[in-house]
């Protein structure tokens, strides 16, 4: 069973745990009792996996299952003497190849017809409750170090600095509104990064009998597992913590559990997905859904912090709802909510354009990523030419995006990639290029009134 690391005292990997300062660990489990899983269900999973896979090892099968091989191996022989599986051959290491008997096949065709799901086997819901109750994010107050730490390639100015601090320490969510281009995107990715970099997530959950897959390689990035000393139940995995980013695609269905009927499986919400993480509402206000209805949906999680789902049976689960939630947006948040949804995110913070100091930083960070060296004249050039004459404002992004600019034009003309006057003026005119939409409009509706 999955436990927090106050557990036993003579559990070896607990202590490991302990030392490397663990707020939890997945135990590695002695028996299918602590497996939280019943023996016909795990017989199902097996009988399921040769049917899709073919032929496999015990050890391959105890692999696939993230389950012990001494567990699987007593589970293979009951298969075989109920003649459900049969030896194909031998293995290594006093193993077995094993297969489906006919009656073993019928029994997997009638679990598919139930489920379809094959691969690391579910992690009880309560177990997955604990886990995010040890690893969130509210329970780790940050302090100014660890947040300097954390954007230490970034600018960020010392007021923007002081802000945040205290609205990431109430766990209650921001507002981060301002013009587009100024890093917002990136102040959630780096937020993230305070609270400790790795948390461990079942691949999947178990309620009764209904399996929700929570680990998505689109937001779970996998980090080195524990060495092979430190023992650890493999139905876990350990994972960056997540950053979920949403746009303008998020709808009220990507909110609840999503069930597919074919497999009889069903896909976490993205608030399950980015718990003891970061959830970021990017564009807030342009989204398929209305401010109001987003607003319907969270206004209880965002004060109990726990969500309530609904599986495809009928039965609602509670959830914890435990992660950072920002909304960025471009308008002022107070034109988009009520006020009873700005009281459950109190913190509005402005991220303002950079002030001409910070755009010197902001190329020192750019040429060391990029790989060039910074010169000051140039970008001075540029501040006076391109900027100061035409009362132009300065964006965060665009110290990246014009080097990235530059780069290119000297990759094409052969040149070294250097920050040079002359390179800035080459690309200045498409880069700082305004898009006449009014007139190409109305010579569109033209076109389309005489026919040309």
């Amino acid at each position: 069973m999955a436990r927090p690391t106050q557990g036993k005292n003579g559990d070896p990997a607990l202590l490991a745990a302990l030392l490397a300062g663990e707020n939890f660990w997945p135990s590695d489990p002695a028996s299918l009792h602590e497996l939280g899983l019943n023996e016909p269900f795990v017989e199902g999973l097996i009988c399921r996996l040769l049917r899709s896979s073919g032929n496999q090892t015990g050890r391959m099968i105890a692999s696939e299952v993230s389950i012990p091989f001494r567990m699987i191996e007593g589970l293979m022989e009951r298969l075989k003497s109920r003649r459900m599986v049969l030896h194909c051959g031998s293995a290594s290491l006093n193993d077995y190849i094993f297969g489906l008997t006919e009656e073993g096949r019928r029994r997997a065709e009638t679990s598919h017809s139930e489920c379809a799901y094959t691969g690391p086997a579910p992690v009880p819901l309560s177990d997955y409750v604990i886990s995010v109750e040890a690893q969130a994010i509210c329970d780790q107050p940050i302090r100014r170090e660890e947040l300097e730490d954390a954007f230490f390639n970034v600018s960020i100015s010392e007021e923007l600095f002081d802000m945040i601090g205290p609205a990431v320490n109430s766990a209650s969510g921001l507002f981060l509104y301002g013009a587009p281009g100024n890093g917002k995107s990136t102040i959630a990715r780096c937020l993230t990064h305070c609270f400790g970099q790795e948390i461990w997530i079942p691949y999947a959950i178990i309620d009764g009998r209904e399996i929700i897959t929570l680990f998505d390689p689109a937001y779970h990035e996998i980090v080195d597992q524990p060495d092979e000393g430190l023992p650890f139940d493999r139905r876990w995995v350990r994972v960056r913590r997540p950053t979920v980013i949403v746009g303008g695609e998020l709808t009220l269905d990507s909110l609840e559990i999503r069930h597919d009927p074919v497999s009889n499986t069903s896909e976490a919400p993205l608030q399950m997905k980015s718990n003891c993480g970061c959830l970021l509402i990017d564009d807030f206000g342009r989204q398929r859904v209305s401010p109001e209805q987003l607003l319907n949906r969270w206004i209880v999680p965002l004060e109990n912090k726990y969500d309530y789902l609904t599986l495809p049976t009928g039965k609602k689960i509670q959830v914890p709802f435990q992660q950072l939630i920002i909304f960025s947006t471009n308008l002022d948040p107070a034109d988009l909510v009520d006020e009873a949804f700005l009281r459950r995110i109190p913190y509005r913070i402005e991220v303002t354009d950079p002030h001409e100091d910070e755009v010197h930083r902001l190329f020192q960070i750019a040429s060391e990523k990029l790989g060039c060296t910074y010169d000051p004249e140039s970008v001075e050039h540029l501040l006076a030419t391109y900027y100061r004459s035409h009362k132009r404002p300065i964006r965060r992004c665009h110290a990246r995006d014009l080097l990235l600019q530059v780069r290119n034009f000297c990759m094409y003309h052969g040149l070294p990639f250097e920050m040079q006057p002359e390179h800035f003026d080459h690309i200045a005119e498409s880069f700082f290029t305004r898009v006449p939409t009014r007139p190409l409009n109305a010579a569109f509706e033209e076109a389309l009134t005489t026919g040309r």
